[in-house]
């Protein structure tokens, strides 16, 4: 794509994140064909939006997380500070489409990565992480249709973000737990919704830090100390509905709550 499709296409994107608005499609001339496309577009985007990055989501770690958008691999994107809510929050579903919140672990860069290096292994990656935090995501895509959108459309959709609820930072010693095997729980009004392990994210969600780091570095994005990683869905995406009440329970990590209204 040439760099006025590229920006075309962001600007679409721009203004359904900044009024809360979908599309059936983008205008043919600037709908990416690639992932790459997807990428320059989704940065051209974030460029658009009135708000720092703090963060980055991967979306698809799961098999139920790629069903969900059927693609076949995960997906990257940037989390934007004013879409970041500390738990208990409240949210409006608004329009939502997607209309499900997700269950994860987040962890948090204490330095600068270099850049560059897209072969650092996981246990080099775990040095520059300086903190844990249970997490739940809600994504949402500005695509009305999003399961057929494509993955390059995704991409360029911010990888289907939204919001994001952020839990208390794990003050206890966790570097030892075997995520892999943590167990996560989630409550809806109260009720058990779903359950999971770290292990539904890609295996372990420190293998898929290590995967989005590598991604993001082949690609030229620099991660900074302080911005923060959600890792992916653990169980199973949880339907929301107005007046629904979700819980994660991270067990001795935590609990995480987000509450949601319909628009009064």
């Amino acid at each position: 794509m040439n760099q006025n499709a590229i920006q075309k296409a962001a600007e679409y994107i721009a203004v359904c994140w900044q009024q809360d608005n979908h599309i059936d499609a983008l205008p043919e001339e600037c709908t990416p064909v690639t992932v790459d496309d997807g990428y320059a577009i989704q940065q051209a985007l974030c460029t658009m939006i009135d708000s720092p990055r703090v963060g980055w989501k991967i979306a698809a770690t799961s098999i139920a997380g790629q069903r969900h958008i059927a693609v076949e691999y995960p997906l990257i994107g940037q989390i934007m500070s004013d879409r970041v809510y500390a738990s208990p929050a409240n949210l409006l579903l608004r329009d939502n489409r997607m209309r499900v919140a997700e269950a994860e672990f987040c962890l948090r860069f204490g330095r600068d990565l270099p850049a560059g290096d897209t072969t650092l292994t996981r246990e080099t990656i775990m040095d520059y992480v300086d903190a844990l935090f249970p997490a739940i995501e809600v994504p949402d895509s500005r695509f009305n249709d999003f399961i057929r959108a494509g993955a390059a459309c995704l991409v360029a959709d911010n990888a289907c973000a939204r919001e994001f609820v952020l839990g208390d930072e794990v003050t206890g010693e966790w570097r030892d737990i075997a995520l892999d095997r943590f167990p996560v729980t989630v409550y809806a009004n109260d009720q058990v919704a779903t359950t999971g392990t770290g292990s539904d994210v890609l295996g372990d969600p420190r293998d898929a830090l290590t995967f989005m780091v590598n991604e993001c570095s082949r690609r030229g994005l620099a991660l900074k100390a302080g911005e923060f990683v959600t890792t992916g869905v653990i169980g199973r995406p949880v339907t929301i509905e107005p007046n629904s009440r979700i819980v994660a329970d991270f067990g001795v990590l935590g609990r995480v709550e987000a509450n949601f209204a319909s628009l009064p």
